[in-house]
């Protein structure tokens, strides 16, 4: 991304936070995904409504030895740019952001040698253009004495990923705007999903202002003064998450001293992670509150899953008795990728051999996403689309399986494609995100 396009996105930023601690009830929603159709489709929403899209990465998604996606920040910055061009949207319209960016992948190495992978992966970012910078340093190390390190280790470390970033971002043309961060830990690791039981305890203020206050002495302490005067964001629980078979819906009375007390300094709002599947009337709700900034991934490839299942399902009925033609296995091909490589599901789901099985397919948490990339699922999927490409949906086929989308169909809204059919499918999702952030 060239410097102006980041300064319009920096700008486009700090418009919606001080326009939020305003009262105003605008916000903004990060895609977290690397899914190709789903940025396709959240680029083409944010082209419809002329509007800037927040894509981040995670650091076990993207870091400088590739991460479970292949791509260094450099490489994934030019996949959106790749995707962009395709789509006919500006690139710099896209702000991008590095979502838990600390030592999370390297946990299991000593904290010094994982610290330094952190900081040059925080680097590595900057210079590729994140303008968004997530710094979270919650995370045990091997050598440290307890798995829950206390605020004042997770604070110092947090200021040695910010000034590897402030080192970095030297590098960059003087034009350059600097980037802007968000520090606070009180979600789930990177991928990970609240597990079954009781929601999660709302942050409370006294923890939040503690949290600040480890922070700015943190900073201070490294001479990131004016970097902490560029903390645009503070990661709490709000009382939102997701699991495997459930979700946890926000309640804004329990949320309400948060929203009471939203710090003064630095001039920051509130960043609510695991926000997936949440009503769309406690998303806006949650923007009014001050959770200004909201965090969507999985519920995005969900509803790629849901489109492709039910493809899947016209596909037999339509062309399944068909001689000549052979249907695509796209739900199997799936399945036999996630057994043959457990290591994306296998600590997120419990039960018997049926029950993990009905997980792997329609689990909230989607775990499956991590496998459409696999090459025999890619063939499979392929299959599908050509297949059903040939001649138009029946549209008795299309109520029943997908029927709102059958319902733009028969409006003229979209094309009877299957290409299509699933980029709706998706949008549907962005339409509640963006109706909450930016109301008519």
């Amino acid at each position: 991304m060239t410097p102006g396009g980041r300064e319009s996105a920096v700008h486009w930023l700090r418009d919606i936070v001080d326009r939020n601690r305003r009262k105003q009830s605008v916000g903004l929603f990060s895609v977290c995904s690397a899914h190709p159709q789903v940025l396709q489709a959240a680029m083409r929403h944010a082209l419809a409504s002329d509007s800037m899209l927040c894509v981040e990465s995670t650091s076990n998604q993207v870091n400088q030895f590739g991460g479970y996606t292949g791509l260094t920040p450099a490489q994934f910055a030019e996949y959106l740019s790749s995707i962009a061009r395709r789509v006919g949207f500006p690139k710099e319209k896209i702000l991008l952001g590095g979502d838990h960016l600390g030592p999370y992948p390297w946990r299991s190495e000593p904290g010094q040698t994982a610290l330094a992978k952190a900081a040059e992966l925080v680097g590595a970012c900057v210079l590729a253009g994140y303008a968004k910078i997530h710094l979270d340093a919650s995370m045990a190390c091997a050598d440290d004495a307890a798995a829950h390190i206390g605020d004042e280790k997770v604070a110092q470390r947090a200021a040695q990923l910010c000034d590897a970033a402030e080192n970095a971002r030297r590098e960059l043309p003087v034009d350059a705007p600097a980037p802007l961060y968000v520090i606070g830990t009180e979600v789930p690791v990177p991928g990970g999903e609240q597990a079954a039981g009781q929601a999660p305890e709302v942050t409370h203020v006294e923890s939040m202002q503690k949290t600040l206050e480890v922070s700015r002495a943190a900073f201070h302490a490294r001479g990131l003064e004016d970097a902490w005067e560029r903390v645009i964001g503070l990661v709490v629980q709000p009382g939102v998450e997701f699991g495997d078979t459930h979700v946890f819906d926000y309640d804004r009375r329990k949320a309400r001293p948060l929203s009471q007390n939203l710090p003064v300094s630095p001039a920051l709002v509130y960043e609510a992670h695991s926000t997936d599947y949440q009503a769309p009337a406690a998303l806006r709700e949650m923007v009014e509150d001050h959770f200004a900034i909201l965090k969507v991934g999985p519920w995005l490839t969900f509803a790629f899953r849901e489109a492709v299942f039910a493809l899947s399902s016209i596909e037999q009925e339509w062309l399944g008795q068909r001689k000549g033609i052979q249907t695509s296995r796209v739900r199997q091909a799936l399945e036999q990728a996630m057994l043959a490589n457990p290591a994306h599901w296998k600590a997120y789901y419990s039960g018997d051999e049926s029950q993990l099985q009905f997980a792997r397919q329609f689990s909230y948490s989607d775990r499956c996403r991590y496998y459409w990339p696999d090459t025999a699922v890619q063939k499979e999927l392929e299959r599908l689309l050509t297949n059903l490409s040939h001649a138009e949906i029946p549209l008795t086929l299309l109520g029943q399986c997908l029927p709102q989308q059958y319902e733009f169909v028969r409006a003229g809204a979209i094309p009877a494609r299957p290409d299509a059919l699933i980029e709706d499918r998706i949008r549907q999702v962005l339409n509640f995100y963006s109706a909450a952030c930016q109301p008519a």
